[in-house]
Protein backbone atom coordinates (compact mmCIF):
# COMPACT_ATOMS: atom_id res chain seq x y z
CA UNK A 1 0.00 0.00 0.00
CA UNK A 2 1.15 3.28 -0.56
CA UNK A 3 2.07 5.16 2.49
CA UNK A 4 1.71 8.53 0.95
CA UNK A 5 -1.93 7.72 0.01
CA UNK A 6 -2.77 6.46 3.58
CA UNK A 7 -4.65 8.47 5.83
CA UNK A 8 -6.22 6.71 9.07
CA UNK A 9 -8.20 8.77 11.52
CA UNK A 10 -6.92 9.84 15.38
CA UNK A 11 -8.82 7.16 16.95
CA UNK A 12 -6.75 4.33 15.21
CA UNK A 13 -4.11 6.44 14.92
CA UNK A 14 -3.56 6.88 18.99
CA UNK A 15 -4.95 2.66 19.19
CA UNK A 16 -1.85 1.96 17.33
CA UNK A 17 0.40 4.54 19.25
CA UNK A 18 -0.53 2.91 22.54
CA UNK A 19 -0.03 -0.66 20.95
CA UNK A 20 3.59 0.83 19.90
CA UNK A 21 3.97 2.21 23.26
CA UNK A 22 2.55 -1.25 24.63
CA UNK A 23 5.37 -2.87 22.56
CA UNK A 24 7.94 -0.79 24.27
CA UNK A 25 7.37 -1.74 27.61
CA UNK A 26 6.85 -5.50 26.98
CA UNK A 27 11.00 -5.33 25.47
CA UNK A 28 11.76 -3.50 29.39
CA UNK A 29 9.95 -5.88 30.83
CA UNK A 30 11.65 -8.60 29.02
CA UNK A 31 15.08 -7.22 30.33
CA UNK A 32 14.25 -6.03 33.74
CA UNK A 33 12.98 -10.07 34.24
CA UNK A 34 15.93 -11.53 32.68
CA UNK A 35 19.01 -9.21 32.87
CA UNK A 36 21.69 -9.91 36.28
CA UNK A 37 23.37 -6.93 36.75
CA UNK A 38 21.89 -4.55 39.84
CA UNK A 39 22.69 -1.93 37.52
CA UNK A 40 20.14 -2.73 35.04
CA UNK A 41 17.51 -5.19 37.30
CA UNK A 42 17.83 -2.70 40.26
CA UNK A 43 18.97 0.38 39.04
CA UNK A 44 16.42 0.06 35.67
CA UNK A 45 19.45 2.10 33.91
CA UNK A 46 18.40 0.97 30.69
CA UNK A 47 15.87 1.70 27.73
CA UNK A 48 13.59 0.56 24.71
CA UNK A 49 12.17 1.75 21.74
CA UNK A 50 10.40 1.11 18.93
CA UNK A 51 11.53 3.00 15.57
CA UNK A 52 9.92 3.30 12.16
CA UNK A 53 11.33 1.49 8.90
CA UNK A 54 13.84 4.58 8.39
CA UNK A 55 15.01 4.58 12.06
CA UNK A 56 13.07 7.60 13.31
CA UNK A 57 11.42 7.07 16.73
CA UNK A 58 8.04 6.27 17.26
CA UNK A 59 7.45 5.03 20.88
CA UNK A 60 9.67 4.30 23.89
CA UNK A 61 9.30 2.73 26.97
CA UNK A 62 9.08 5.03 30.53
CA UNK A 63 12.88 4.55 31.22
CA UNK A 64 15.86 7.15 30.71
CA UNK A 65 15.38 10.32 28.62
CA UNK A 66 18.80 10.44 28.34
CA UNK A 67 19.26 7.23 26.70
CA UNK A 68 15.70 8.22 24.93
CA UNK A 69 16.45 11.49 23.07
CA UNK A 70 19.07 9.83 21.16
CA UNK A 71 18.85 6.25 19.96
CA UNK A 72 17.29 7.27 17.21
CA UNK A 73 20.03 9.85 16.42
CA UNK A 74 22.80 6.57 17.21
CA UNK A 75 20.76 4.45 14.95
CA UNK A 76 19.95 7.15 12.34
CA UNK A 77 24.30 7.24 12.11
CA UNK A 78 24.37 3.40 11.59
CA UNK A 79 22.46 3.74 8.26
CA UNK A 80 23.49 6.18 7.13
CA UNK A 81 27.10 5.83 8.08
CA UNK A 82 27.66 1.81 8.37
CA UNK A 83 25.15 -0.45 7.41
CA UNK A 84 22.34 0.78 5.58
CA UNK A 85 18.87 -0.26 5.26
CA UNK A 86 19.47 -2.57 2.15
CA UNK A 87 22.24 -4.80 4.28
CA UNK A 88 19.56 -5.49 7.14
CA UNK A 89 17.92 -9.12 6.77
CA UNK A 90 15.68 -10.80 9.16
CA UNK A 91 16.85 -12.18 12.25
CA UNK A 92 19.70 -9.32 11.95
CA UNK A 93 21.12 -7.58 15.37
CA UNK A 94 23.14 -4.47 15.04
CA UNK A 95 25.26 -3.77 18.12
CA UNK A 96 26.99 -0.42 19.08
CA UNK A 97 28.70 1.26 21.51
CA UNK A 98 30.59 4.21 20.28
CA UNK A 99 30.23 7.56 21.25
CA UNK A 100 31.58 8.88 17.61
CA UNK A 101 29.17 6.58 16.11
CA UNK A 102 26.03 8.40 17.90
CA UNK A 103 26.11 6.69 20.79
CA UNK A 104 26.37 7.86 24.48
CA UNK A 105 29.55 6.33 26.79
CA UNK A 106 30.79 2.99 26.37
CA UNK A 107 29.17 1.40 29.25
CA UNK A 108 25.91 1.39 27.10
CA UNK A 109 25.24 -0.78 24.63
CA UNK A 110 22.60 -0.41 22.10
CA UNK A 111 21.23 -2.76 20.15
CA UNK A 112 18.69 -2.79 17.21
CA UNK A 113 16.55 -5.47 15.48
CA UNK A 114 14.61 -5.19 12.07
CA UNK A 115 11.30 -6.21 12.15
CA UNK A 116 9.91 -7.49 8.89
CA UNK A 117 6.06 -9.01 7.68
CA UNK A 118 5.97 -10.80 4.59
CA UNK A 119 9.32 -9.86 3.28
CA UNK A 120 8.70 -5.56 3.81
CA UNK A 121 10.92 -3.83 6.64
CA UNK A 122 7.49 -2.31 8.77
CA UNK A 123 10.08 -1.12 11.82
CA UNK A 124 12.93 -1.57 13.71
CA UNK A 125 13.10 -2.01 17.72
CA UNK A 126 16.31 -1.03 19.96
CA UNK A 127 17.24 -2.12 23.48
CA UNK A 128 20.36 0.59 25.57
CA UNK A 129 21.56 -1.13 28.76
CA UNK A 130 24.64 0.24 31.08
CA UNK A 131 26.91 -2.51 31.92
CA UNK A 132 28.61 -2.78 35.03
CA UNK A 133 32.34 -2.90 32.97
CA UNK A 134 33.45 -2.11 29.84
CA UNK A 135 36.67 -3.05 30.57
CA UNK A 136 39.42 0.39 30.49
CA UNK A 137 41.63 1.13 33.25
CA UNK A 138 39.08 1.51 35.81
CA UNK A 139 36.67 -1.63 37.69
CA UNK A 140 33.20 -0.04 36.73
CA UNK A 141 35.06 1.75 34.09
CA UNK A 142 35.38 5.34 35.29
CA UNK A 143 38.68 6.07 34.94
CA UNK A 144 39.19 9.56 36.25
CA UNK A 145 42.93 9.88 34.81
CA UNK A 146 41.53 9.40 30.89
CA UNK A 147 42.39 11.66 28.40
CA UNK A 148 41.51 9.37 25.38
CA UNK A 149 38.01 7.36 25.02
CA UNK A 150 40.62 4.27 24.30
CA UNK A 151 41.39 3.99 27.66
CA UNK A 152 37.97 3.81 29.04
CA UNK A 153 37.29 0.33 27.83
CA UNK A 154 36.25 -1.26 24.32
CA UNK A 155 34.72 0.35 21.96
CA UNK A 156 32.45 -1.34 19.56
CA UNK A 157 31.76 0.03 16.02
CA UNK A 158 28.47 -0.75 14.46
CA UNK A 159 28.22 -4.29 13.59
CA UNK A 160 25.99 -7.60 13.02
CA UNK A 161 25.75 -8.96 16.23
CA UNK A 162 23.65 -12.17 14.80
CA UNK A 163 23.00 -12.31 11.15
CA UNK A 164 19.66 -14.27 10.26
CA UNK A 165 19.19 -14.87 13.52
CA UNK A 166 22.70 -16.55 14.44
CA UNK A 167 24.59 -15.52 17.04
CA UNK A 168 28.25 -14.35 15.71
CA UNK A 169 30.11 -16.08 19.15
CA UNK A 170 33.34 -14.40 17.83
CA UNK A 171 32.31 -10.92 18.56
CA UNK A 172 30.62 -12.04 21.87
CA UNK A 173 33.45 -13.87 23.16
CA UNK A 174 35.96 -10.80 22.32
CA UNK A 175 33.75 -8.34 24.47
CA UNK A 176 33.20 -10.72 27.52
CA UNK A 177 37.17 -11.57 27.21
CA UNK A 178 37.72 -7.33 27.68
CA UNK A 179 35.22 -7.02 30.88
CA UNK A 180 35.79 -7.47 34.16
CA UNK A 181 32.20 -9.20 34.80
CA UNK A 182 31.94 -11.35 31.59
CA UNK A 183 29.04 -13.08 33.56
CA UNK A 184 26.62 -10.17 34.39
CA UNK A 185 27.69 -8.75 31.09
CA UNK A 186 27.00 -12.05 28.78
CA UNK A 187 23.19 -12.49 31.04
CA UNK A 188 22.55 -8.12 30.26
CA UNK A 189 23.10 -8.35 26.83
CA UNK A 190 21.34 -11.99 26.19
CA UNK A 191 18.57 -9.94 27.88
CA UNK A 192 18.84 -7.15 25.14
CA UNK A 193 18.31 -9.87 22.59
CA UNK A 194 15.50 -11.40 23.71
CA UNK A 195 13.68 -7.91 24.59
CA UNK A 196 14.53 -7.43 20.48
CA UNK A 197 12.50 -10.53 20.01
CA UNK A 198 9.56 -9.64 22.03
CA UNK A 199 9.44 -6.29 20.34
CA UNK A 200 10.06 -7.41 16.91
CA UNK A 201 7.05 -9.92 17.50
CA UNK A 202 4.74 -7.33 19.07
CA UNK A 203 5.00 -4.82 16.53
CA UNK A 204 4.67 -7.69 13.66
CA UNK A 205 1.20 -8.26 15.34
CA UNK A 206 0.73 -4.96 15.31
CA UNK A 207 1.11 -4.60 11.79
CA UNK A 208 -1.16 -7.80 10.92
CA UNK A 209 -3.76 -6.95 12.47
CA UNK A 210 -4.30 -3.25 11.15
CA UNK A 211 -1.95 -3.64 7.81
CA UNK A 212 1.39 -2.71 6.81
CA UNK A 213 0.39 0.71 5.33
CA UNK A 214 -2.16 1.73 8.36
CA UNK A 215 0.96 0.74 10.50
CA UNK A 216 3.15 2.86 8.30
CA UNK A 217 0.70 5.72 8.07
CA UNK A 218 0.35 5.79 11.73
CA UNK A 219 3.87 6.07 12.53
CA UNK A 220 4.12 8.76 10.71
CA UNK A 221 1.29 10.40 11.71
CA UNK A 222 2.05 9.84 15.40
CA UNK A 223 5.69 12.23 15.02
CA UNK A 224 3.74 14.88 13.10
CA UNK A 225 1.12 14.83 15.85
CA UNK A 226 3.78 15.21 18.43
CA UNK A 227 5.46 17.93 16.34
CA UNK A 228 2.36 20.08 16.18
CA UNK A 229 1.74 19.85 19.86
CA UNK A 230 5.31 20.87 20.56
CA UNK A 231 4.71 23.88 17.87
CA UNK A 232 1.69 24.69 19.76
CA UNK A 233 2.94 25.16 22.68
CA UNK A 234 5.94 27.06 21.81
CA UNK A 235 4.06 29.46 20.35
CA UNK A 236 1.64 30.20 23.27
CA UNK A 237 5.56 31.29 25.27
CA UNK A 238 6.11 34.86 24.72
CA UNK A 239 8.79 35.45 22.14
CA UNK A 240 12.46 36.50 23.11
CA UNK A 241 15.78 35.63 23.77
CA UNK A 242 17.09 34.89 27.18
CA UNK A 243 21.03 33.68 28.12
CA UNK A 244 22.15 31.50 30.95
CA UNK A 245 25.78 30.30 31.79
CA UNK A 246 25.98 27.13 34.44
CA UNK A 247 29.61 26.26 35.75
CA UNK A 248 30.74 22.77 36.23
CA UNK A 249 33.16 21.96 39.03
CA UNK A 250 35.68 20.87 37.05
CA UNK A 251 36.91 17.63 34.46
CA UNK A 252 38.05 15.76 37.52
CA UNK A 253 41.90 16.67 36.79
CA UNK A 254 42.06 20.26 36.93
CA UNK A 255 40.71 22.72 39.13
CA UNK A 256 39.49 24.75 36.08
CA UNK A 257 35.49 25.40 36.14
CA UNK A 258 33.74 24.54 32.83
CA UNK A 259 31.59 26.70 31.41
CA UNK A 260 28.20 25.87 29.46
CA UNK A 261 26.57 28.78 27.77
CA UNK A 262 23.26 28.91 26.37
CA UNK A 263 21.25 31.16 24.56
CA UNK A 264 17.21 30.14 24.10
CA UNK A 265 15.43 32.41 20.92
CA UNK A 266 11.56 31.85 21.08
CA UNK A 267 10.38 32.76 17.96
CA UNK A 268 6.85 31.76 16.63
CA UNK A 269 6.66 27.92 17.16
CA UNK A 270 10.26 27.05 16.90
CA UNK A 271 13.07 27.75 19.36
CA UNK A 272 17.00 27.69 18.98
CA UNK A 273 19.20 26.58 21.82
CA UNK A 274 22.83 28.51 21.06
CA UNK A 275 25.64 26.74 22.68
CA UNK A 276 28.13 29.54 21.68
CA UNK A 277 30.72 30.56 24.48
CA UNK A 278 30.53 26.85 25.83
CA UNK A 279 33.97 25.59 27.38
CA UNK A 280 36.25 23.95 24.96
CA UNK A 281 36.26 20.34 24.99
CA UNK A 282 38.22 19.54 28.52
CA UNK A 283 41.06 16.80 28.86
CA UNK A 284 39.40 14.58 31.53
CA UNK A 285 36.27 12.44 30.79
CA UNK A 286 33.23 14.72 30.86
CA UNK A 287 32.85 15.44 27.63
CA UNK A 288 29.52 15.06 25.68
CA UNK A 289 29.36 14.58 22.00
CA UNK A 290 26.45 16.14 19.78
CA UNK A 291 24.07 13.22 20.33
CA UNK A 292 24.73 13.07 24.11
CA UNK A 293 24.28 17.29 24.46
CA UNK A 294 20.86 17.03 22.20
CA UNK A 295 19.67 14.38 24.61
CA UNK A 296 19.71 16.73 27.48
CA UNK A 297 18.88 19.70 26.29
CA UNK A 298 15.33 17.85 24.43
CA UNK A 299 14.85 16.44 28.35
CA UNK A 300 14.88 20.09 29.41
CA UNK A 301 12.70 21.79 27.29
CA UNK A 302 9.94 19.07 27.09
CA UNK A 303 10.38 18.63 30.35
CA UNK A 304 9.54 22.53 30.72
CA UNK A 305 6.62 22.30 28.01
CA UNK A 306 4.83 19.86 29.56
CA UNK A 307 1.76 18.85 28.75
CA UNK A 308 0.58 14.86 27.66
CA UNK A 309 3.36 15.47 23.92
CA UNK A 310 3.88 11.74 23.56
CA UNK A 311 7.76 11.27 23.24
CA UNK A 312 9.27 10.65 19.70
CA UNK A 313 10.95 11.58 17.10
CA UNK A 314 8.46 14.43 15.55
CA UNK A 315 9.22 16.35 19.14
CA UNK A 316 12.26 17.18 18.20
CA UNK A 317 11.41 18.80 14.87
CA UNK A 318 10.75 22.19 16.42
CA UNK A 319 14.06 22.36 17.89
CA UNK A 320 17.09 24.38 16.51
CA UNK A 321 20.51 23.28 17.95
CA UNK A 322 24.06 25.24 17.85
CA UNK A 323 26.93 23.69 19.39
CA UNK A 324 30.72 24.71 18.39
CA UNK A 325 32.16 21.90 17.31
CA UNK A 326 35.52 20.70 19.36
CA UNK A 327 33.14 22.34 22.61
CA UNK A 328 32.62 20.24 25.79
CA UNK A 329 29.35 19.89 24.07
CA UNK A 330 30.22 18.89 20.67
CA UNK A 331 33.50 16.93 21.63
CA UNK A 332 35.73 15.42 18.71
CA UNK A 333 37.39 12.18 18.60
CA UNK A 334 39.13 10.75 20.73
CA UNK A 335 37.74 12.93 23.80
CA UNK A 336 37.25 10.59 26.58
CA UNK A 337 33.48 10.96 27.70
CA UNK A 338 33.05 7.86 30.82
CA UNK A 339 31.46 10.60 33.01
CA UNK A 340 29.38 12.37 30.33
CA UNK A 341 26.62 12.50 32.77
CA UNK A 342 28.80 15.47 35.15
CA UNK A 343 28.35 17.88 31.81
CA UNK A 344 24.87 16.72 30.55
CA UNK A 345 22.89 17.00 34.29
CA UNK A 346 24.01 20.90 34.00
CA UNK A 347 23.34 21.44 29.99
CA UNK A 348 19.79 20.71 31.24
CA UNK A 349 19.96 22.96 34.26
CA UNK A 350 21.46 25.40 32.01
CA UNK A 351 18.77 25.44 29.76
CA UNK A 352 16.01 25.61 32.61
CA UNK A 353 17.92 28.47 33.40
CA UNK A 354 17.14 30.28 30.26
CA UNK A 355 14.15 29.05 29.73
CA UNK A 356 13.06 30.30 33.45
CA UNK A 357 13.14 33.74 32.35
CA UNK A 358 10.35 32.94 29.52
CA UNK A 359 8.28 31.12 31.46
CA UNK A 360 9.51 31.96 35.43
CA UNK A 361 6.54 29.82 37.12
CA UNK A 362 6.94 26.53 35.54
CA UNK A 363 10.83 26.17 36.37
CA UNK A 364 12.09 25.09 39.51
CA UNK A 365 15.54 25.99 41.44
CA UNK A 366 18.51 24.00 40.28
CA UNK A 367 18.26 20.31 41.45
CA UNK A 368 21.98 18.07 42.16
CA UNK A 369 22.37 17.75 38.65
CA UNK A 370 24.73 14.93 38.99
CA UNK A 371 24.61 11.33 38.56
CA UNK A 372 26.08 10.07 41.43
CA UNK A 373 28.21 6.88 40.02
CA UNK A 374 30.68 4.94 41.83
CA UNK A 375 32.19 1.55 41.86
CA UNK A 376 33.74 -0.62 43.82
CA UNK A 377 36.14 -3.13 43.00
CA UNK A 378 37.03 -6.28 45.15
CA UNK A 379 37.43 -10.38 44.72
CA UNK A 380 35.47 -13.06 45.25
CA UNK A 381 36.91 -16.43 47.53
CA UNK A 382 37.38 -17.92 44.70
CA UNK A 383 39.41 -15.13 43.13
CA UNK A 384 37.04 -13.69 40.74
CA UNK A 385 36.50 -10.05 40.19
CA UNK A 386 33.64 -8.16 41.63
CA UNK A 387 32.14 -4.71 40.71
CA UNK A 388 29.58 -3.23 43.46
CA UNK A 389 28.05 -0.53 40.81
CA UNK A 390 25.66 2.37 42.05
CA UNK A 391 23.95 5.48 41.73
CA UNK A 392 22.98 8.07 44.33
CA UNK A 393 20.71 10.94 43.69
CA UNK A 394 19.97 14.90 45.85
CA UNK A 395 17.02 17.27 46.38
CA UNK A 396 15.11 18.58 43.50
CA UNK A 397 14.50 22.76 43.33
CA UNK A 398 11.94 24.51 45.23
CA UNK A 399 9.49 25.89 42.32
CA UNK A 400 6.50 28.52 42.34
CA UNK A 401 4.04 25.96 43.39
CA UNK A 402 5.74 23.89 46.91
CA UNK A 403 9.02 22.43 47.96
CA UNK A 404 11.41 20.57 46.04
CA UNK A 405 11.23 16.52 46.19
CA UNK A 406 13.68 14.84 48.58
CA UNK A 407 16.40 12.06 47.08
CA UNK A 408 14.03 12.18 44.07
CA UNK A 409 15.75 10.95 40.89
CA UNK A 410 15.92 13.60 38.22
CA UNK A 411 13.73 12.63 35.37
CA UNK A 412 16.63 13.21 32.56
CA UNK A 413 18.08 9.78 34.21
CA UNK A 414 14.99 8.14 35.95
CA UNK A 415 17.00 5.88 38.05
CA UNK A 416 15.89 3.91 41.24
CA UNK A 417 17.87 2.83 44.23
CA UNK A 418 19.13 -0.39 44.79
CA UNK A 419 18.01 -1.68 48.16
CA UNK A 420 20.55 -2.00 50.81
CA UNK A 421 19.61 -5.23 51.94
CA UNK A 422 19.96 -6.70 48.57
CA UNK A 423 23.51 -4.88 47.98
CA UNK A 424 24.59 -6.33 51.20
CA UNK A 425 23.84 -9.78 50.14
CA UNK A 426 25.57 -9.71 47.20
CA UNK A 427 28.62 -7.47 47.94
CA UNK A 428 31.09 -7.31 50.69
CA UNK A 429 29.71 -4.06 52.27
CA UNK A 430 27.77 -3.34 55.77
CA UNK A 431 25.60 -0.23 55.08
CA UNK A 432 26.09 1.98 58.09
CA UNK A 433 23.56 5.19 57.24
CA UNK A 434 20.91 5.76 54.46
CA UNK A 435 19.50 8.76 55.09
CA UNK A 436 17.96 12.17 54.45
CA UNK A 437 20.72 15.32 55.03
CA UNK A 438 18.91 17.71 57.46
CA UNK A 439 19.44 21.33 56.16
CA UNK A 440 21.23 20.16 52.45
CA UNK A 441 17.59 22.18 50.93
CA UNK A 442 18.63 25.65 49.61
CA UNK A 443 16.24 28.05 52.32
CA UNK A 444 13.48 29.65 50.25
CA UNK A 445 9.48 30.57 50.15
CA UNK A 446 9.72 27.17 48.85
CA UNK A 447 12.62 25.35 50.25
CA UNK A 448 14.31 22.76 48.34
CA UNK A 449 14.36 19.19 48.60
CA UNK A 450 17.00 17.10 50.76
CA UNK A 451 19.94 15.31 49.33
CA UNK A 452 20.63 12.37 51.67
CA UNK A 453 24.01 10.07 53.12
CA UNK A 454 24.91 6.84 52.04
CA UNK A 455 27.52 5.28 54.36
CA UNK A 456 29.02 1.71 54.20
CA UNK A 457 31.99 -0.48 55.37
CA UNK A 458 34.32 -2.57 53.14
CA UNK A 459 34.40 -5.81 54.22
CA UNK A 460 36.70 -7.78 52.20
CA UNK A 461 40.45 -7.83 52.86
CA UNK A 462 40.76 -4.69 50.38
CA UNK A 463 38.93 -2.87 47.19
CA UNK A 464 39.49 0.05 45.22
CA UNK A 465 36.92 2.60 44.42
CA UNK A 466 36.20 5.16 41.46
CA UNK A 467 33.84 7.77 41.83
CA UNK A 468 32.10 10.19 39.22
CA UNK A 469 30.92 13.19 41.65
CA UNK A 470 29.90 16.76 41.07
CA UNK A 471 28.80 19.84 43.14
CA UNK A 472 31.62 19.87 45.66
CA UNK A 473 32.09 23.64 44.80
CA UNK A 474 29.50 24.76 42.87
CA UNK A 475 25.89 24.22 44.61
CA UNK A 476 22.40 23.81 42.94
CA UNK A 477 21.62 27.83 42.61
CA UNK A 478 18.09 29.51 44.01
CA UNK A 479 15.62 31.38 41.80
CA UNK A 480 13.51 34.64 42.75
CA UNK A 481 15.38 35.39 45.78
CA UNK A 482 15.96 31.51 47.13
CA UNK A 483 19.44 30.31 48.87
CA UNK A 484 21.23 27.60 47.06
CA UNK A 485 21.03 23.86 48.00
CA UNK A 486 23.98 22.47 49.91
CA UNK A 487 27.70 20.85 48.11
CA UNK A 488 28.29 17.28 47.92
CA UNK A 489 31.20 15.63 49.72
CA UNK A 490 32.77 12.09 50.07
CA UNK A 491 35.01 11.46 53.14
CA UNK A 492 36.61 8.39 53.74
CA UNK A 493 37.23 7.28 57.19
CA UNK A 494 40.10 4.34 57.48
CA UNK A 495 40.06 1.77 59.63
CA UNK A 496 42.50 3.41 62.12
CA UNK A 497 40.18 6.42 62.76
CA UNK A 498 42.04 9.04 60.23
CA UNK A 499 40.07 10.70 57.50
CA UNK A 500 40.00 11.91 54.56
CA UNK A 501 38.11 14.36 52.54
CA UNK A 502 37.82 13.09 48.91
CA UNK A 503 38.13 14.56 45.19
CA UNK A 504 34.85 14.81 43.52
CA UNK A 505 36.88 12.40 40.98
CA UNK A 506 38.54 9.64 42.24
CA UNK A 507 39.75 6.05 40.22
CA UNK A 508 41.58 3.16 41.85
CA UNK A 509 41.66 4.75 45.23
CA UNK A 510 42.62 1.10 47.74
CA UNK A 511 40.72 0.47 50.37
CA UNK A 512 40.93 -1.99 53.14
CA UNK A 513 38.87 -3.88 55.17
CA UNK A 514 36.71 -1.96 57.75
CA UNK A 515 37.89 1.60 56.10
CA UNK A 516 34.19 3.76 55.51
CA UNK A 517 33.06 5.58 52.56
CA UNK A 518 30.65 8.73 53.52
CA UNK A 519 28.40 9.99 50.58
CA UNK A 520 26.64 12.79 51.08
CA UNK A 521 24.59 14.34 47.79
CA UNK A 522 23.59 18.08 47.33
CA UNK A 523 19.98 19.30 48.16
CA UNK A 524 18.13 21.39 45.83
CA UNK A 525 18.01 25.40 45.58
CA UNK A 526 15.25 27.10 47.23
CA UNK A 527 12.60 29.15 45.33
CA UNK A 528 11.59 32.47 46.43
CA UNK A 529 12.60 34.36 49.93
CA UNK A 530 12.74 32.67 52.57
CA UNK A 531 11.31 35.38 54.88
CA UNK A 532 7.95 34.50 53.00
CA UNK A 533 8.16 31.15 54.19
CA UNK A 534 4.97 29.85 56.15
CA UNK A 535 5.23 29.43 59.42
CA UNK A 536 3.20 26.37 59.63
CA UNK A 537 5.49 24.59 56.91
CA UNK A 538 8.91 25.72 58.88
CA UNK A 539 7.40 23.72 62.12
CA UNK A 540 6.53 21.05 60.10
CA UNK A 541 10.17 20.90 58.71
CA UNK A 542 11.66 21.25 62.25
CA UNK A 543 9.42 18.25 63.64
CA UNK A 544 10.47 15.79 61.08
CA UNK A 545 14.06 16.95 61.27
CA UNK A 546 14.59 17.90 57.68
CA UNK A 547 15.21 21.78 59.41
CA UNK A 548 17.73 21.92 62.38
CA UNK A 549 16.59 24.97 65.08
CA UNK A 550 20.48 26.37 63.98
CA UNK A 551 19.32 26.70 60.56
CA UNK A 552 15.96 27.50 60.60
CA UNK A 553 17.16 30.76 62.68
CA UNK A 554 20.13 31.56 60.37
CA UNK A 555 18.09 30.77 57.44
CA UNK A 556 14.63 32.13 58.31
CA UNK A 557 15.04 34.38 61.58
CA UNK A 558 13.54 32.89 64.96
CA UNK A 559 11.79 29.53 64.30
CA UNK A 560 7.73 29.81 64.70
CA UNK A 561 6.27 29.13 68.16
CA UNK A 562 3.59 26.55 68.36
CA UNK A 563 0.53 29.48 68.18
CA UNK A 564 1.90 31.34 65.51
CA UNK A 565 -0.11 31.14 62.44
Amino acid sequence: MNQAMTRIDPVRQEVIRNALVTAAEEMSLTIWRTARSTVVREILDYSTAVFDANGHNVAQSARIPVHLNSMSDCLRHILDHAIPLADWQDGDVIVTNDPYSGGQHLHDIQTFRAVFLDGERIGIVGTLCHHVDIGGGAAGSYLATAVEVFQEGIRIPPLFLARGGVLNDGVFEMLLHNVRQPDETRGDLKAQIAALGIGEAAVARIARKYGAGNLAAAMAQIQDSSERMVRAALAALPDGESRFEELVDDDGQSDEPIRLAVTVIKQGEGITLDFSGSSPQVRGPVNNTRAMTASAAYYALLAALGGDIPANSGCYRAVTLRLPPGSVVDARFPAPVASRMVVNHRIAIAVFGALARLMPDRIPAAYYAISYVYALSTFRPDGRRQVYFDIEVGGWGGHARGDGASALSCGLHNNTNAPIEMVEARYPVTFLRYALLPDSGGAGTHRGGLGLVREWRLEAAEGTLSTSFERFRIPPHGLEGGRPGSLSRTTLRRADGSTEALRSKVSGLPLRQGDVVTIETSGGGGHGDPAARDPAALRRDLELGFVTAAAAARDYGTPPKENEA
